[in-house]
């Protein structure tokens, strides 16, 4: 007897489980921002800052999948609210860097402490080798994710069957 049914079922659930868990990612994204007095893309923005250091504003474009005029915008924002310097190149006086503000870190982490502790929790219930295949997968979806906007961002509409 084949277990085909069974299995059917379980990649049924684990494609229901993942379309939920990313639908609750941004809505908390968007809680998040909102309690910070901040748009989605402000805080992608502050998030890859906070992971880099620096990057120049066409890094922050490419990484928020937004126009560079979008990008000027934001970070002149962000950089009147406090949150951000910008600095020309010194090495390349056509481009800008931008850094996050260290003393505004803290603040910015507030908002996920409680979450971020319960996460700890869940995770100290699984093995190494759960941990593991965790980590393989969001790795694998990851690049998914970073090929697919690479297509769309070339304009490539075409569809593929599985």
């Amino acid at each position: 007897m084949s277990d085909e049914p069974a299995r059917a079922s379980a990649i049924a659930d684990l494609m229901r489980a993942g379309r939920e868990t990313s639908r609750l990612s941004m809505v908390f994204r968007y809680a998040i921002a909102e309690r910070l007095g901040l748009t989605v893309s402000d805080l992608e923005c502050l998030d890859y800052l906070a992971d880099v250091g620096s990057a120049t504003a066409g890094q922050v474009a490419e990484r928020t999948n937004l126009t560079t005029g979008a990008v000027t915008s934001m970070l002149r924002r962000l950089q009147q609210a406090g949150y951000v310097t910008a600095e020309r190149d010194p090495a390349d006086r056509r481009r800008v860097i931008v850094t996050l503000r260290p003393e505004r870190i803290a603040e910015l982490e507030r908002p996920y402490e409680r979450f971020a502790e319960q996460a700890e929790r869940l995770i100290q219930g699984y093995s190494v080798e759960e941990v593991m295949l965790l980590v393989r997968h969001y790795d694998r979806m990851q690049a998914m994710y970073l090929a697919e906007l690479d297509r769309l961002r070339s304009g490539d509409t075409a569809q593929r069957s599985a």
